[in-house]
């Protein structure tokens, strides 16, 4: 049983998000947790303090939240017999519910939207997103705005061979290739024309891990984001896969504000995997 989180701030992004996430595991036994947090949009002081024009407010966000969590559920249920839903509304921040969700209810994986309900554009990703994939202890899934689902036959995975690999860590990934006899390309940006002991180490336990399933590319030194939009505009990518370290390129990917002049956008699925 796959126990999977799917937060939702009833956008048509996170309705997408959703949608892929039951595509993905159509023949798996999955339970889905339906989560959306809200916080009153005047929350301050006074609310703590039980202001007069904030007393009961807090109510009426928990029953519009449950009301139109029971609504997304009836949308969704008894569609697949293997599906199962659970619904839970809490008062606080997204990041923080999800963090206790996973502890206290096993999360395996989250499957979130790139967007919320603003809907801007020309971002990387939604911040909520970004906190998320930072701060969560298991593997999160980001979907972005209008993508038409497609099986995750082809995977992008790149890597600077910096950290290890492990048959636990990746299986949420080894899973989904076996499920859809899926092809990883395993893409190294190479900053010197050897690689170091750690490196060839990592790599010799990413190769057993992957076996036939792999095919490993080496480019030149250039910067990793260009190098993931010239892999994609010459192969048909469905999905791609990111492990995080302290110092790996996704760090970066998050901090430099270069991101916008370069052009990387997340147009298909994007899986992080946390760091150790």
């Amino acid at each position: 049983m796959v126990r999977i989180l799917l937060p939702t701030d009833f956008s048509d992004n996170s309705f997408q998000a959703i949608q892929y996430a039951l595509k993905l595991y159509k023949e798996a036994e999955c339970t889905f947790f339906l989560l959306h947090t809200y916080t009153p949009a005047v929350y301050q002081t006074e609310y703590l303090l039980g202001s007069p024009g904030q007393i009961g407010l807090g109510d009426v966000l928990q029953e519009s939240s449950m009301s139109q969590l029971e609504e997304l559920k009836m949308k969704l249920d008894n569609k697949n017999p293997k599906h199962h839903f659970i619904v839970h509304s809490a008062f606080n921040t997204l990041v923080g519910e999800i963090s206790d969700m996973i502890d206290a209810e096993n999360i395996d994986l989250i499957v979130m939207g790139t967007q919320g309900a603003t809907g801007l554009q020309e971002i990387l990703l939604g911040t909520n997103t970004v906190h998320v994939i930072k701060q969560a202890k298991c593997p999160v899934i980001a979907v972005p705005p209008n993508f038409e689902y497609e099986a995750p036959k082809e995977i992008l995975f790149p890597t600077d061979y910096e950290i290890s690999y492990d048959m636990e860590r990746m299986e949420p990934l080894l899973a989904l290739v076996q499920k859809y006899n899926s092809r990883i390309n395993v893409l190294h940006v190479r900053a010197s024309y050897e690689l170091n002991p750690l490196q060839e180490k990592n790599k010799a336990q990413l190769e057993g891990l992957l076996k036939d399933t792999a095919l490993f590319h080496e480019v030149p030194d250039s910067e990793i984001i260009t190098a993931i939009n010239q892999f994609q505009g010459k192969n048909r990518t469905n999905l791609l896969v990111m492990m995080q370290n302290k110092h790996s390129f996704i760090e970066r990917m998050f901090l430099e504000p270069v991101i916008k002049k370069i052009g990387f956008h997340i147009t298909i699925p994007f899986m992080v995997f946390p760091p150790l």
